[in-house]
């Protein structure tokens, strides 16, 4: 996509001789005579860059420009003027041009300063975007998030089609977050991140488009410690080559992600050992609690039966709520006992929709459904898998009476099935129409212990979550706030056939993938610490440019021409 200028000069030759010499240097021009037209240009397009003349009527330079600012406040202007003073000059910096041209021009200083002043707000512009993916890096421990900043960011700093952010999971990649237009196809976009890897440096090679013209796809591979964790690619339509600087922004956003990716793991490491440990512990206390509950448990039963030969209806009253609260403390034990002693599976041929239909008819037992619409949605293909249906009975029935809990004012819970052929697995999405959550809930959900339920245990997600990945399946939520939640679990139908466990017990998919790249991934990480280097020589050489421009103030009216190549 070409750059945008708006160019304002009351002479016409001037003018003439300006946009000839801008369309030359590829920018897409906008040339008026009229304040007025310039101003209204600015109303419905958004520019890189703005010439004016010092002296207009109605409106002078220094006028349309801060009207300019008012629209758009960060849009660079080059104010012109053939009466070049130090105090003309001073006075339009101070009020918000980035530098001035007089008049004749030298057509050098005119590619320089237009070259350094883009450099200067795209450096300022980029620099913000890292700032906001570091910020969100920093804030938000949900990888997601990260991934989504990173590919929002990395889009509108290399103006491309599209970027995508994938990660290895397991062999294979996925795309993980996206900004911009949808892929034609997402094959070309995953050869790219595999070259990417395979080469351990950012690669750029070329897409056909509609019409016979080719794009051009960039990668860069996204390095964790000692393997690849993925790709971060861009694609550009054929009008628009990535330069240099669009390689190193792609570089540094690639290390980003890849921070976001490595923290991740780590926090997973940690919490994979925490909730082992946790798991020990409330076995064992569960064990030492059960048995007394049920003794408990017996002698309330013995009272209730005293009682009702009594007729004391108060007593007999107090010892069925006994009876009920030892029965939620048995519930609770159990949740325990279960978090803490992960199942086998035991998989057999399951039909999933009367399964499903007899946890519905559980929820119903346990929940008042008064004001709930129930909608099943099954898809008639879906056919038998190989499941094992006592477990998946508890994380499908703990995540229906979630639902019907968040409809305790009425409302509609739906229960879908939805099978995919290519893919060989089964959708089960179970929605309501509820209060949903906020962000901060949602990105809780699955942790261990949070409840939002006074008599909550915490537990039920995550029981719910490990018999779907025992199933090598995966477990998502989506909510909103005022929208209701959606709880989607995808579940393959037949078993994954494992290979034979590796001598080596530290071997992991991720490390695996990483002993079958032929080029060592110490290249990228060079290659991603050499763009932290130029990106930091780029901001030095406009930084200096700035301070010569500045002392040329003192000394004489035009400042010398920038030593920096002018702009192709």
């Amino acid at each position: 996509m070409k750059q945008k200028v708006l160019v304002m000069d009351d002479d016409p030759a001037i003018l003439e001789v300006l946009e000839m010499r801008l369309s030359t240097m590829g920018f897409d021009v906008t040339a008026t005579s009229d304040p007025r037209k310039a101003l209204q240009a600015v109303e419905g397009t958004r520019f890189d860059l703005a010439l004016l003349d010092l002296r207009m009527e109605p409106l002078d330079g220094m006028r349309v420009m801060e009207s300019l600012h008012q629209r758009q406040a960060r849009l660079p202007v080059l104010i012109m003027t053939a009466h070049g003073t130090i105090q003309t000059a001073v006075e339009a910096v101070r009020r918000g041009a980035f530098d001035y041209l007089t008049k004749p021009f030298v057509r050098d200083e005119l590619r320089s300063k237009i070259a350094r002043t883009l450099a200067a707000r795209r450096w300022a512009r980029d620099r913000e975007r890292l700032l906001s993916v570091g910020q969100a890096l920093a804030s938000s421990g949900v990888m997601a998030r990260v991934l989504d900043a990173v590919a929002q960011a990395t889009l509108e700093a290399t103006d491309a089609d599209r970027c995508v952010v994938f990660q290895l999971e397991q062999g294979r990649l996925v795309p993980m977050a996206s900004a911009g237009s949808p892929p034609p196809s997402w094959e070309k976009l995953e050869e790219a991140a595999t070259t990417a890897m395979d080469k351990g440096m950012p690669i750029t090679t070329s897409a056909p488009l509609e019409g016979g013209e080719s794009g051009t796809i960039v990668a860069a591979p996204l390095v964790v410690q000692r393997g690849p964790a993925g790709a971060l690619v861009i694609e550009t339509a054929a009008r628009l080559e990535p330069v240099e600087d669009d390689l190193e922004i792609l570089a540094l956003f690639s290390s980003q992600a890849a921070i976001a990716i490595r923290n991740t793991h780590d926090l997973e490491r940690l919490k994979s050992g925490a909730v082992a440990a946790l798991g020990r512990m409330a076995t064992q206390v569960a064990h030492e609690v059960k048995n007394p509950l049920a003794g408990l448990r017996l002698y309330v039963r013995h009272l209730e039966q005293r009682l009702a030969k009594t007729g004391d209806a108060d007593a007999r009253d107090l010892a069925g709520k006994i009876a009920i609260t030892v029965d939620h403390l048995a519930s609770v034990v159990s949740e325990i006992t279960a978090f803490g002693r992960p199942p086998e599976l035991h998989r057999e041929a399951t039909a999933l929709h009367p399964l499903l239909d007899e946890c519905l008819d559980l929820a119903r037992a346990r929940r008042p459904t008064e004001g709930v619409e129930i909608v099943r949605a099954y898809d008639r293909a879906c056919p038998e898998a190989q499941l094992d249906a006592r477990e998946l009975r508890k994380a499908f029935l703990n995540l229906i009476l979630n639902a019907l809990e968040a409809l305790e004012g009425g409302g509609r819970l739906t229960v879908a099935t939805a099978y995919s052929p290519a893919a060989g697995s089964v959708t089960v999405t179970i929605e309501d129409t509820g209060p949903g959550m906020t962000e901060e809930t949602l990105g809780r959900a699955f942790d261990l212990f949070f409840t939002t339920k006074p008599d909550g245990t915490g537990l039920g997600m995550s029981i719910a979550r490990s018999v779907i990945n025992l199933h090598a399946g995966e477990l998502t939520v989506s909510s909103r706030l005022g929208h209701g939640t959606r709880v989607q679990a995808r579940l393959p139908l037949e078993p994954a056939t494992d290979p034979a466990p590796p001598a080596d017990s530290r071997r992991t998919p991720a490390r695996d993938a990483a002993l079958a790249v032929p080029v060592t991934m110490k290249r990228a990480m060079q290659s991603q610490v050499a763009a932290r280097t130029r990106i930091d020589r780029f901001e030095a050489r406009i930084d200096q440019a700035c301070r010569r421009h500045a002392a040329s103030f003192s000394g004489h009216p035009r400042s010398e021409p920038s030593s920096r190549p002018p702009l192709q």
